[in-house]
């Protein structure tokens, strides 16, 4: 039995935590994206150019799928933060106060979940980071100072 309090064990694993988080907020942000550009996933395809719904599915494809591999997740993320921000206010807040009202759910935990990453950065499994040779990345896997996280690049 370990005697390091649950809070120390729990950081540690940190890193992991937000790389799985961003994945799997990518893609689903991916998914979004390609159901409003190819008409999959039950979804009608978005005519090309139709302002704003066809220009949302570029960000959500292109953006989501750089959040998913970890690439320049930090811009990715904020650009699509801000994209969910302007559906929320303006295809769901005129129906109603709140996101269960509204219907805007989805875009107000998306824009939530995007800002984060834009804070912490994309945590470890990252396509950069699994294309370093294994001498940088064992370098890398410790954090340096100022918290977990560190310094890292997204």
């Amino acid at each position: 039995m370990s005697t390091t309090p649950l809070s120390d064990r729990l950081a540690g694993h940190q890193p992991l935590v937000l790389g799985l988080f961003r994945i799997v907020l990518g893609l689903l942000f991916t998914s979004e994206g390609a159901a409003t550009l190819f008409g999959v996933l039950d979804r009608q395809a978005s005519p090309t150019g139709d302002w704003p719904f066809w220009y949302a599915g570029v960000i959500e494809l292109v953006c989501g799928a750089l959040i998913l591999l970890g690439v320049a997740t930090r811009s990715a993320a904020f650009l699509s933060s801000g994209a969910m921000a302007f559906a929320y206010f303006t295809e769901h807040q005129k129906d109603g106060a709140f996101p269960l009202q509204n219907g805007g759910l989805a875009p107000a935990l998306f824009c939530w979940g995007f800002l984060l990453l834009v804070f912490f950065g994309p945590g470890s499994l990252t396509l950069p980071g699994l294309l370093r040779p294994r001498s940088a990345r064992s370098a890398a896997a410790s954090p340096p100072a100022g918290g977990p996280g560190g310094a890292q690049a997204g």
